[in-house]
C-alpha cells in the first residue's frame, strides 16, 4: 500500500487519480507531479516500487502545501476575514453564502434546513 504524506492511496486506481486523494493536490498538479517524478501516470497504485513512492513522497513535501498544513492556512485566512469585518468575513459569521448567490431561495446548504411552518388554526 502506497502511503504518501500520510495518506493511504486507493491501491487499484490509476497514480495520476490516487494523488488526487490528497487534500490540495487536484489532477493538474497530480499530472505536474509525475512528469516531474518520472512516474508513469498509468500505473496503478499497486504496481509502484518503493523508490516511486519516495520519489512522489519527497517531491509533494517539498513542493506542494498539502492536508494538515493547508487546511490550518484555509481556516486562518477566514478566520482573518471574520476579525478585520470585511463583507467577506461577515458572511463566514453568519452563515450565508460567500460569493455573492443569491439568498431569496435556494442557498440552503449554506443556511441551514428551513424553519417549520407555522400552522394556523
Amino acid at each position: 500500500m502506497a502511503r504518501v504524506v500520510g495518506i493511504d492511496l486507493p491501491r487499484d486506481k490509476r497514480v495520476e487519480v490516487g494523488l488526487t486523494y490528497i487534500f490540495g493536490i487536484g489532477p493538474t498538479s497530480a499530472k505536474q507531479i509525475l512528469e516531474v517524478t518520472g512516474v508513469d501516470p498509468g500505473t496503478r497504485v499497486r504496481d509502484l516500487s518503493d523508490e516511486d513512492v519516495s520519489k512522489i513522497t519527497a517531491e509533494v513535501t517539498n513542493n506542494f502545501k498539502v492536508e494538515g498544513d493547508l487546511r490550518r492556512e484555509t481556516t486562518a485566512n477566514i478566520k482573518r476575514l471574520m476579525d478585520i469585518n470585511c463583507y467577506r468575513g461577515l458572511r463566514h459569521k453568519r452563515g450565508l453564502p460567500v460569493h455573492g448567490q443569491r439568498t431569496h431561495t435556494n442557498a440552503r446548504t449554506r443556511k441551514g434546513p428551513r424553519g417549520a411552518a407555522v400552522k394556523k388554526k
